[in-house]
């Protein structure tokens, strides 16, 4: 019979009922928060990553999954992780507490899918700074999560969008990060800071022509009302990651620490198959509501990348390391 809830109490984990279990024994429930709404294919992922814990556990592990940030804001639980009040969470990774996290999501760090492997190869520079970085809050790494490339939705049509010197005529919501203002401000766009929350009203009212910072999926969730073009510049990578307590990892025996592992990766590995083509399908859904898809060739990219590199990337290596920073992207 599975036991009442346990919580944390220094190195022993206490029943509810008062039997308590050393080193992480016994039967266990973790939570699992991400911050996309159920039925999405982040949910169905997470979903079935839990089952196969459970199932290889056989049911001795329990994770519970708690979509549409139902635990609190990304950023606030990965704090919560960190000092193990959630054990667990699917989500980009915050740069609150640790400013050099916000480096996985630096402009054209990576511009294709295999760039991206390349770059975020488990073992590489980058990968073995982020796991250094999460383990400095106390969390473990589990999986990757690759989500899309960044793109541009616009209510306007831009004067020359694939002309990385052209002034675009238009003004855009940037979230107020550096270096996505500055991004925006390289690509001839006039960059207008504005919360997430008012994002919509201010596309919708003109305050602003249009927006930066998801991409495909992102705009088809919050702005397909509005989005009369969209631009798949590319601009950042959009990597999560499958995150534990590092205390209470460093309990799991070890024989379910391989299982746990094994199920993270799996759905790691079905992750980066997946998806390109979840990409191009919601493309082709805005595109299926009348917004026109602006077509950039590799070397349109490669130009607009160029640009990013030699105005942004000098402007905000610091916020990473510029140590750091140049050794992942020379």
């Amino acid at each position: 019979m599975r036991m009442q809830p346990l919580f944390l109490v220094g190195a022993i984990l206490v029943a509810a009922s008062g039997v308590a279990f050393a080193g992480g024994q016994g039967e266990q429930t973790w939570k699992v928060g991400h911050v996309r709404p159920q039925g999405t294919s982040t949910d169905t992922d997470v979903t079935a990553f839990a089952e196969a814990v459970g199932e290889a556990t056989d049911g001795t592990l329990t994770v519970d999954v708690f979509p549409a940030s139902q635990l609190g804001n990304y950023t606030v639980v990965q704090e919560r992780v960190g000092i193990g009040d959630i054990e667990m969470q699917l989500a980009p990774a915050s740069n609150g507490v640790t400013k050099a996290l916000g480096i996985t999501s630096a402009p054209y760090l990576v511009t294709s899918w295999e760039d991206a492997q390349d770059v975020f190869a488990w073992g590489g520079d980058l990968m073995n700074a982020v796991e250094e970085l999460f383990a400095g809050e106390n969390i473990k790494v589990l999986a990757q999560y690759p989500k899309y490339f960044g793109g541009i939705a616009l209510a306007e049509e831009p004067a020359d969008p694939t002309n990385p010197q052209a002034n675009q005529g238009l003004k855009i919501r940037v979230p107020g990060i550096k270096s996505f203002e500055l991004t925006a401000s390289a690509l001839g766009y006039q960059a207008t800071p504005i919360p997430f929350s008012e994002a919509f009203t201010a596309m919708q009212t003109g305050i602003v022509d249009g927006v930066i910072g998801s991409g495909a999926e992102g705009y088809w969730a919050s702005f397909r009302d509005l989005t009369e073009y969209y631009l798949p510049v590319n601009s950042h990578f959009e990597m999560w990651f499958l995150y534990v307590n590092s205390d209470l990892w460093d309990r799991l025996p070890a024989e379910q620490q391989e299982l746990v592992m094994a199920a993270a990766r799996d759905m790691e590995e079905a992750r980066w198959a997946a998806a390109p083509n979840e990409t191009e399908s919601y493309e082709e859904q805005l595109a299926g509501i009348g917004a026109t898809i602006v077509e950039f060739s590799d070397a349109d990219r490669a130009a607009l990348a160029a640009r990013v590199r030699e105005e942004v990337w000098p402007e905000i290596e610091d916020e990473y390391g510029a140590e750091l920073f140049r050794r992942i992207t020379n």
